[in-house]
């Protein structure tokens, strides 16, 4: 396992964007597939988007295509998530996962064995 170090989130208006930040404490970047799913209150956790380790491929959840972008930095060690034209159905708390698997898709995030804290996004005017 690995300590995830997150940042980001917030309250934004409908349309508005946020960035989320990831780093692996104390590990190199690309040993990890790493990505972010999200829970809403009274909903299952679900994923959202992910990038592997293998060749860099990305993953999202039909519901955010378009919309969120991942990437990584290595020279800071760090994955983020962009998040553009949020929408009230985008609240949750989104909580960034790694794992040394290379994933063949997304939902097997879900079954990573490195967590984060969890970050609140809330979308709302």
């Amino acid at each position: 396992q690995v300590q995830l170090v997150e940042s980001g989130g917030g309250l934004v208006q409908p349309g508005g964007s946020l960035r989320l930040s990831c780093a692996p404490s104390g590990s190199p970047l690309d040993l990890y597939a790493i990505g972010w799913a999200r829970q809403a209150p009274g909903k299952e956790r679900e994923p959202v988007s992910l990038i592997n380790n293998a060749d860099g491929r990305t993953y999202y959840v039909d519901s955010v295509k378009g919309r969120f972008t991942i990437s990584r930095d290595y020279r800071k060690n760090t994955v983020y998530l962009q998040m553009n034209d949020l929408k009230p159905e985008d609240t949750a708390v989104y909580y960034c996962a790694a794992d040394l698997r290379v994933p063949d898709g997304i939902e097997e995030i879900l079954i990573f064995k490195s967590w984060g804290q969890g970050t609140q996004v809330t979308v709302s005017s």
